[in-house]
């Protein structure tokens, strides 16, 4: 697998977004608790934490994980943009993935409110 660039690294600005229902999508990667990355999107970031953490919800990989914690997020133009970032950072090496959790500054994204 080749290294990303970093115009790879940084978000897409995609113009071709048909999404007209004004949802804002997220694409985020929390930390599980066996220190293990895992990477979705969503439209409701608190929610989706909370599904990851409590009993019954979250994806399977993170059922057994617990707890997680949010540690990057970024926001996408539309549906199609947030599903392809996601599997773009899913190709990503560990290495590759810390390193954009590193770069994240809190003026593009505040991560403090979503615990």
């Amino acid at each position: 697998m080749q290294s990303n660039s970093p115009e790879s690294i940084a978000p897409a600005q995609d113009q071709t977004c048909t999404d007209t229902a004004g949802s804002a999508w997220h694409v985020y990667i929390l930390r599980c608790a066996d220190g293990s990355l895992y990477t979705g999107v969503t439209t409701d970031l608190q929610r989706r934490l909370r599904e990851h953490n409590s009993a019954g919800g979250g994806a399977r990989y993170t059922r057994s994980r617990r707890p997680v914690r949010l540690v990057y997020a970024e926001r996408a133009a539309c549906r199609s943009t947030a599903c392809r970032r996601e599997c773009l950072l899913k190709r990503f090496r560990r290495t590759e993935k810390e390193a954009l959790i590193a770069s994240a500054d809190d003026s593009s994204f505040s991560l403090r409110n979503m615990v």
